[in-house]
């Protein structure tokens, strides 16, 4: 039977103009299943040459839409387009993320035939009105199940609204599941489902795939794969992983032991990402490291083996990571590593295949059975020896500019920061020379003598102190406690004219309106701070000004000899003419001493005991008003006792 079935059975279909839904093994040729329908339905000046179109139908819009789910799919189906449209003239674009919109703009604004492109991209263009979809003949959607996968069918639906109602559309796919078959009931007319199967049977994989299976820890991978890349007859080899870490890590290892390593995941800018699948199809770089974007659609002559370094996630990621090798007839071989971990994980992905790898045998990189059955020459351990490593690597291949958007440099390689080195090599060395300045008055120049004079005459740096001269010490801060400028000027005011204070102490009053200078806080005692406080307010107690609270001074590291000696300097003059009133003692007791008992007048009122308070003034008010009560008292008679009088005996 021919190695691509789906071509044979989808041609005279897609020729006619029908719907299509085309399901087959990967690797069987679906590309070309679509690709040359499209290239026959597209009207290009050739055809109007031949006679076979009128020229009303040419048009510079596109007439055909492939839509793909990654961007390395995208760009193997333009180069296969291109190639096949080759003899026509047929112009195709590739429109997909990563790049620079400019060059895609430009391309379309000169015209374009077919485009293939992403999800994200299409919707981009096409919402700037820069995209025109309304002339477009065909659809198809390339490995449809990815894209619903990855999330991209609301956007696959607002791309086909762009859409005119009437065309043909294809949908192309090596697993159909449900989603899949909804949307081809929705967005299709009576399509025609052509299903491709070989010979060896209902099976997945093809027949030309050797699966060998292998139950391996996580800390001995590296060296089991090293030793599996030294495998007689090896080819370009592919190991898949399951996150971009992993892959990141596993490519620098390999390169470390000696092998042209490349790596492709989602974490390198695109211009990196081209880079390895060039350098790997050219043969500089025969080991390539990937996650499952570089899964679907890639095809590269020469791969002979085909790694799952990590156990893929269900069974239509493992098919599509084995169909990268024993394409178009050719024979492959497909090694899968399964962890302890991932021991359930492989069983359901084994039963849904119907492969015969139920319990993987347990595998080491020093196991007998590997080198029998992988073809390993003994001997071999898990560095390259330097007499095989002739490959060029991946520093041999140049990064396009691609003028990517995004901005992420480092590890990525994008284009414009890997382009950054070289153009500096290439750029001469700047040389900088000294500007030419003329002098000039009323637009004639200045002789040289005028020119002089003009100069402003710049003062001379001081010279810096010799080596051998002391050093000039420092300069500390003093300690004392700053005086408040008002302080002063109200002792100056006292001593120059100390009626006006006696008399009309309100004449200071000016003084304290303006906003004090707050002095520095200072280590003082609160009794100091409180005289020098009164000390200030004293002269201006009258006024009315002289209610607001006064300013805290602030608390330095005075020692208290300081503050003693300032307050004593502000306080002296000023008590010689506005003594300050000394501050009432703190009474915790009234006692008053009772009077001699005296039994021609009343007893003496016991004198009301004073509550212990904070406030003591109250309690040393009422004591002489008790005392003046009972002054004020009258004398009560002092009760006797009398003895009642007999009676006189009767005569």
């Amino acid at each position: 039977m021919s190695p691509f079935p789906i071509q044979e059975m989808t041609l005279p279909v897609a020729l006619s103009g029908t719907d299509v839904i085309g399901q087959a093994k990967t690797g069987t040729g679906k590309t070309l299943g679509f690709g040359l329908p499209l290239l026959e339905r597209v009207t290009v000046p050739a055809d109007v040459e031949a006679g076979r179109a009128e020229p009303g139908q040419l048009t510079d819009a596109p007439q055909a839409l492939v839509v793909v789910p990654t961007r390395e799919l995208c760009t193997q189906v333009t180069n296969d387009l291109l190639t096949a449209g080759k003899v026509r003239n047929v112009r195709v674009l590739a429109i997909y993320g990563g790049r620079a919109y400019e060059p895609q703009v430009e391309a379309l604004k000169k015209g374009v035939d077919i485009i293939v492109g992403t999800p994200g991209r299409l919707l981009d263009l096409a919402g700037q009105k820069k995209l025109d979809l309304s002339h477009i003949r065909a659809l198809v959607l390339d490995e449809a199940d990815e894209m619903l996968d990855l999330g991209f069918l609301p956007d696959v639906e607002r791309i086909m609204s762009y859409l005119p109602p009437k065309r043909q559309t294809m949908l192309f796919s090596a697993t159909m599941p449900g989603a899949v078959i909804g949307l081809a009931r929705r967005y299709m007319t009576q399509p025609t489902h052509i299903r491709a199967s070989s010979e060896d049977g209902e099976g997945a994989t093809v027949a030309n795939t050797a699966q060998h299976v292998f139950r391996a820890h996580n800390m001995d991978k590296p060296e089991l794969v090293s030793r599996i890349l030294q495998a007689e007859g090896r080819g370009l080899a592919m190991i898949f992983c399951r996150t971009k870490r992993t892959a990141a890590d596993i490519a620098e290892q390999l390169e470390k032991r000696g092998f042209a390593s490349g790596a492709v995941h989602g974490d390198l800018g695109q211009g990196a990402r081209e880079q390895a699948l060039r350098a790997f199809r050219n043969g500089k770089v025969d080991v390539l490291v990937c996650t499952d974007v570089a899964a679907r659609g890639i095809d590269v002559e020469g791969v002979t083996h085909v790694i799952n370094y990590q156990t893929p996630e269900d069974e239509k990621t493992f098919l599509h990571r084995v169909g990268r090798t024993g394409r178009a007839g050719k024979k492959g071989i497909a090694v899968t590593l399964v962890d302890w971990d991932d021991i359930p994980r492989w069983q359901l992905i084994n039963k849904a295949l119907g492969l015969d790898f139920h319990d993987p045998v347990e595998t080491y990189s020093t196991s007998a059975h590997l080198y029998e059955e992988m073809n390993i020459p003994a001997g071999t351990k898990g560095t390259l020896p330097r007499s095989e490593r002739t490959r060029a690597g991946l520093k041999a291949e140049d990064v396009e500019d691609l003028g990517e958007t995004g901005g992420r440099g480092g590890r990525g390689g994008r284009g414009p920061a890997a382009a950054a080195p070289a153009a500096a090599e290439e750029r001469p060395a700047r040389t900088r020379t000294p500007r030419q300045r003329r002098r000039t008055r009323g637009g004639s120049e200045l002789g040289a003598e005028a020119a002089a004079a003009a100069v402003t005459p710049v003062a001379e740096a001081p010279e810096a102190p010799a080596a051998d001269e002391p050093r000039r010490p420092r300069r500390r801060r003093t300690r004392v406690a700053a005086v408040p400028a008002q302080a002063v000027e109200a002792v100056e005011t006292v001593e120059a004219a100390p009626a006006v204070v006696a008399e009309a102490p309100v004449a200071v009053a000016p003084v304290v309106e303006e906003a004090p200078v707050k002095p520095k806080r200072t280590r003082a005692p609160r009794k100091a701070a409180a005289v020098v406080a009164e000390a200030v307010v004293t002269p201006v107690a009258e006024a009315p000004v002289a209610e607001e609270a006064p300013v805290k001074p602030k608390r330095t590291r005075a020692p208290r000899k300081a503050a003693a000696v300032v307050a004593e300097a502000v306080v002296a003059p000023v008590a010689e003419e506005a003594p300050v009133a000394p501050r009432r003692p703190r009474v915790r007791k009234v006692v008053e001493t009772a009077p001699e008992p005296d039994f021609q007048m009343a007893p003496p009122v016991e004198p009301v005991k004073a509550r212990r308070t904070t406030r003591p003034r109250k309690a040393a008010e009422a004591a002489p008003v008790a005392a003046a009560a009972a002054e004020d008292a009258p004398a009560k008679p002092k009760r006797t006792r009398t003895r009642k009088a007999a009676a006189a005996p009767e005569a």
